[in-house]
């Protein structure tokens, strides 16, 4: 595994001791508005690693496609782009 990946990894692994956190939160009845900022944050690091994977996505498979001059790789890597940006809406 490279540092890049090591690096989301350790960044997925936080997120997922917030995440038990706030279960913790729930459990303990704490105050709503504390368990809604702490899910805002999560949601925030998880939008991070994701830009990260797609900022890498496009580095790496997405260049590698257009070096490759193959118009059906390039047209599948396009098409799953912007499939996944219609999952969004």
């Amino acid at each position: 595994m490279n540092e890049q990946s090591a690096a989301k990894v350790r960044r997925l692994n936080r997120i997922a001791g917030q995440v038990n956190g706030i279960a913790r939160m729930i459990e303990d009845d704490r105050y709503c508005m504390d368990i809604l900022h702490q899910m805002q944050a999560v949601k925030s690091a998880l939008a991070k690693v994701e830009s990260q994977v797609l900022k890498d996505h496009a580095a790496c498979c997405v260049a590698e496609a257009i070096r490759s001059g193959d118009a059906d790789e390039q047209k599948q890597k396009f098409e799953e782009l912007v499939d996944l940006f219609e999952k969004r809406r």
